[in-house]
C-alpha cells in the first residue's frame, strides 16, 4: 500500500509531520481529517518506505522523457472529460480514468498533475492554470465559467467543438500559405546561389574587358562581393535584428504598434480581422449557449482575438455593456472587427433572444468568407512571387550579359 508523508496543523495549531499508509491521496486526506489534522502538504513516498528520505517533492514529476502535450491529446481529454462528467462520474475519478487510459507519456503526466491538484482542494480551473503550456488562458477561463455556473460538462463539450473548428480554420490558413512560403524560400535560395557561386565566375571576364561596366553590373558585383566577404556577419546581423524586433514586438507598446500596423495593411489586415471576428463570435456564442452571463462571456471571448488592438476595442465595448447598453451598439466602436451588417444582425438577435445562435451563424459565415478571401489572396500572391523571382533572376542575368553585348558592339 502506498505511503504518504504529510505536514499538517494539529488541533492546538502546532505543525505535525508523519507518514500515513493509504490506498490513495483521497483516503490519506480522510485519515488525516479523522485524526483532527488540517493538511498543509501531502506527498507520496517513493518505494513506500515511509522514511521520508525518498519522498517525492511537492512539485509534480516531469513527464517521462519530456515531450509536449499535443493539441489532439488536449481535444480528446476535453471531450472525454465532458462525456464522463455528463454520465455522472465524479471529477477526481474521471481524471484518474483519463490519466490511466492515455497513451502519451507527456499527457498522462500532465493529467495526473491536474488530478493531484484537484484532490488537494484546487478547482479544476485553478489546477489547469498551473500548466499554461498545455491549457491556454481562454480554455481555463471557460472552465472557470462552467464551474461557477454548474454546467462544466456542457462547457467542456463546447470547448472540444471549438478546438475542432479552430484546428480546421488554422489548417486552412496554413494550407493556403504553404505554397507561397515555399516559393519565397526557393527565391531566396536561388538569389544566394547566383550571387555567391555564379557571379564570381564572370569576374575574370569582366577584368579582361577593361573600361567602365554598366551601373547594374557594378551593383550586382558589389552585392556579390559583400555577400562573399561578409556573409557570416550579415547573417549574424539579420539574426540579431530579428531577435531585437521580436523582443520589441513582445513588449506592450511594441505589440500594439506592430498589430496596429498589420491591421492597416491592404490585404493582410482584413484577413486578420476576419479571423479574429470568427473566433470571437464562435467563442461568445458558445459561452452564451452554455448559459454563461453576457459580461462574463465577453471577458472570456475577448481573450481569443489574438490582436491587442482588437482586445482593447472590445474591452471598451464591455464597459458600455456593464453600463446597461445593448451589445450591438456597444460593439459599434470596433469597425475593424464588426461590419455594419454584422452589428445589425447582432442587435436584432439580441432583441429576439437568440443571440447565441446568431453569433455562431455569423462565425460560420465569416469563416466561409475568410476561406474564399484566403484562396483569392493566395491566387494573387503566387503569380506576384513568381514575377518577382523572374525579375530578380532576369536582372542578374542581364547585368552579367550586358558587358558582353557592349563588347560585341565595340568589336563591330
Amino acid at each position: 500500500m502506498p505511503s504518504f508523508q504529510y505536514k499538517a496543523l494539529g488541533a492546538n495549531g502546532a505543525l505535525a509531520e508523519g507518514v500515513i499508509e493509504a490506498a490513495g491521496r483521497a483516503e490519506a486526506f480522510r485519515q488525516m481529517e479523522a485524526q483532527g489534522l488540517r493538511p498543509v502538504n501531502l506527498t507520496e513516498a517513493r518505494n513506500g518506505n515511509g522514511n521520508g528520505k525518498a519522498a517525492a517533492s511537492a512539485a509534480p514529476a516531469p513527464a517521462p522523457g519530456g515531450g509536449k502535450v499535443s493539441g489532439k491529446a488536449l481535444e480528446n481529454f476535453t471531450r472525454l472529460l465532458s462525456s464522463l462528467l455528463a454520465a455522472g462520474v465524479p471529477l477526481s475519478r474521471a481524471l484518474v480514468i483519463l490519466h490511466k487510459q492515455t497513451k502519451s507519456p507527456a499527457a498522462a503526466a500532465k493529467w495526473k498533475e491536474v488530478h493531484d491538484r484537484v484532490v488537494d482542494g484546487m478547482t479544476l480551473a485553478n489546477a489547469m492554470s498551473q500548466s499554461p503550456d498545455v491549457f491556454p488562458r481562454v480554455y481555463v477561463a471557460m472552465v472557470e465559467a462552467g464551474e461557477a455556473g454548474g454546467f462544466l460538462d456542457v462547457v467542456l463539450a463546447q470547448i472540444a467543438d471549438f478546438q475542432a473548428r479552430e484546428k480546421e480554420l488554422k489548417g486552412k490558413v496554413f494550407t493556403a500559405m504553404f505554397y507561397p512560403a515555399i516559393l519565397a524560400f526557393l527565391a531566396i535560395g536561388v538569389l544566394v546561389f547566383l550571387l555567391v557561386f555564379f557571379i564570381p565566375r564572370f569576374m575574370p571576364v569582366f577584368q579582361g574587358l577593361g573600361g567602365n561596366l554598366p551601373l547594374i553590373t557594378q551593383i550586382i558585383i558589389a552585392v556579390s562581393d559583400l555577400m562573399r566577404g561578409y556573409g557570416l556577419a550579415l547573417l549574424v546581423g539579420v539574426v540579431v535584428i530579428v531577435l531585437l524586433a521580436r523582443t520589441w514586438a513582445m513588449s506592450p507598446k511594441g505589440r500594439r504598434q506592430w498589430e496596429s500596423a498589420i491591421l492597416k495593411l491592404p490585404t493582410l489586415g482584413p484577413l486578420v480581422s476576419q479571423f479574429a471576428m470568427a473566433r470571437f463570435c464562435r467563442m461568445l456564442g458558445t459561452l452564451l449557449g452554455a448559459g454563461v452571463p453576457l459580461v462574463n462571456a465577453l471577458n472570456v471571448a475577448r481573450r481569443s482575438l489574438g490582436n491587442q488592438i482588437l482586445v482593447d476595442a472590445v474591452s471598451n465595448s464591455i464597459d458600455r455593456v456593464k453600463e446597461g447598453k445593448a451589445l450591438g451598439l456597444s460593439l459599434a466602436d470596433c469597425p475593424n472587427l464588426f461590419s455594419g451588417a454584422a452589428l445589425e444582425m447582432i442587435s436584432v438577435a439580441e432583441e429576439s433572444g437568440r443571440l447565441d445562435q446568431e453569433l455562431v451563424r455569423i462565425a460560420v459565415d465569416v469563416e466561409s468568407d475568410l476561406d474564399r478571401n484566403l484562396k483569392t489572396a493566395v491566387a494573387l500572391l503566387e503569380p506576384l512571387m513568381l514575377f518577382l523571382i523572374a525579375g530578380f533572376v532576369g536582372a542578374i542575368f542581364i547585368g552579367m550579359l550586358l558587358p558582353v553585348f557592349e563588347l560585341q558592339q565595340q568589336i563591330k
